[in-house]
């Protein structure tokens, strides 16, 4: 019986952590924190759902700022305005009410100790401590990144990343659609575009 119990407990314990978990770039591994916590989101999507998993002891700034942008609805109806197969989708302009407040309300770089692995999240920005609202799903390892520009991984893909890599490429072959473009007219030149891309219909935290 005693046997039986433990087994049970142990079970539950393996059950009970995230499913997962990001992997440490080799010169960081012994630097890097355990992850132990996870908040889940789901995306829906014109293109089917999307589960993520997010780490806030592997980028807690990058979390809070996130979450903080699900819980409001700033992604709710926006575009997925880049894809390059083979490497990234990028989403996370919304031109509606005071969401472009955000575009230039930047938060600090987190430590980058994890890999940019196929199914990860990061932030996109334009250097130092410049994140604010666009995100990007790799489509491969593009751990390269976090040397190039510190880019951190701070969620995971774990359900549905065929979905995302069947969002459709729009616009410029290498930056899609018109950034500027989308955050002053949104809209109104969303629906000239000769094709639409994916868009994310609806984001929670669960």
């Amino acid at each position: 019986m005693k046997a039986l119990f433990l087994a049970a407990l142990l079970s539950m314990a393996v059950w009970a952590q995230p499913a997962a978990y990001l992997t440490p770039l080799p010169q960081f591994k012994d630097r890097a924190p355990a992850l132990t916590q996870v908040t889940k989101v789901r995306f829906v999507t014109t293109q089917g759902n999307i589960l993520i998993e997010l780490y806030p002891q592997a980028a807690p700034n990058a979390v809070a700022r996130f979450t903080e942008l699900v819980k409001k609805g700033f992604y709710d109806f926006t575009p997925v305005f880049r894809v390059v197969p083979n490497f990234v989708a990028q989403f996370g302009i919304n031109w509606r009410g005071a969401f472009p407040e955000y575009q230039n309300n930047n938060f600090k770089d987190d430590p980058s100790y994890f890999a940019l692995g196929p199914g990860t999240l990061a932030f996109a920005k334009a250097g130092p401590d410049t994140n604010s609202t666009q995100i990007f799903i790799n489509y491969q390892d593009n751990s390269r990144l976090v040397q190039q520009g510190n880019f951190t991984a701070f969620g995971k893909v774990t359900e549905g990343l065929d979905v995302a890599l069947g969002f459709p490429a729009v616009g410029d072959p290498s930056m899609g659609l018109d950034q500027d473009q989308l955050w002053g007219k949104g809209d109104a030149y969303l629906k000239k575009l000769p094709q639409q891309p994916a868009y994310i219909l609806f984001a929670e935290v669960l």
